[in-house]
Order: C-alpha cells, then structure tokens, then sequence
C-alpha cells in the first residue's frame, strides 16, 4: 500500500462557537471533512496544512499544535493514509471557493454536528476545544560518515 499524509486544521469562529468545514465534491456523494488535504513532496506537515487551507478556504492560518494522529487502509486505491489534525487561528483572508471543481461549499457548523465528519475518538467529542499535543519539525538531518 502507498502510504499518503494527510493534513488537516480544526479552525474555530471569532468567537469560538463555530468550527469551518469544507463540503468536498465526491465521486459518489458530496463529504464534509475539515480544510486540509495530502502533503506534497518536500513539504512539512506544518506547511501542507497551512497552504490547503489558503486554497480550500482562502483564509490565512497559523497554527497551534496537534490535535489528533489517525490513519486508515483505502482497499480500494491502495492508500494507507496517516491523518494528521492541527489546532489553528485564522489570522487573515476572506471565505472563498478557490477549487470550485473540488469544494462544494465552505461553512460554520456547530461543534456537535462538525464533530460527527471528524473521525475523533469518542472521549474527545464535546471536549476538542481543550485538547492540544505540540507539533516539532526537528528540520533535515543529515549523517556523516
């Protein structure tokens, strides 16, 4: 199987009610994940994330920690994915679809509802807005011999 990293980004309203989600374009139906999307070749975690936000979404990130590691097997195209969802803040830019072939619609869902297309663990439901682990980009490291 070819192992794919996907990140994602767990973003709050102004006021901390709301979480943004992406209503993605599917082959068989449309799905609501966060923003986020597969890390390319040469790319931290950190920067992947950050930049499929900008293009799903049009907003500007920063990002705060780690909220959750998961991975699933996609028998179907042979993909073992490792999910990988940050904390963040927007911190500039205005809602807009930059992918309209790919997001159907960017919204503001209630925590309980976004929850539910999450794929989080059950003690964590209702209590995401307290959890966060760090995330260290220990940069490039090359041995000599």
């Amino acid at each position: 199987m070819k192992r794919v990293d996907v990140a994602y980004v767990l973003l709050y309203d102004e006021i901390g009610e709301n979480i943004l989600m992406v209503k993605n374009k599917g082959d068989k139906a449309s799905y609501y994940t966060l923003p986020g999307g597969a890390v390319e070749q040469g790319e931290t975690l950190q920067q992947a994330a950050i930049r499929e936000v900008k293009e799903e979404t049009g907003l500007d990130v920063e990002l705060d920690g780690i909220l959750t590691v998961s991975e699933a097997f996609f028998e179907e195209n042979g993909h073992h994915v490792i999910f990988f969802t940050f904390r963040g803040r927007i911190v500039d830019g205005e809602i807009t679809i930059l992918f309209p072939e790919e997001i159907e619609e960017v919204t503001w869902l209630k925590p309980q509802i976004a929850e539910t297309h999450m794929h989080i663990p059950s003690e964590l439901k209702g209590e995401i807005k307290e959890w966060s682990a760090p995330y260290i980009f220990r940069g490039t490291v090359v041995h000599k011999s």
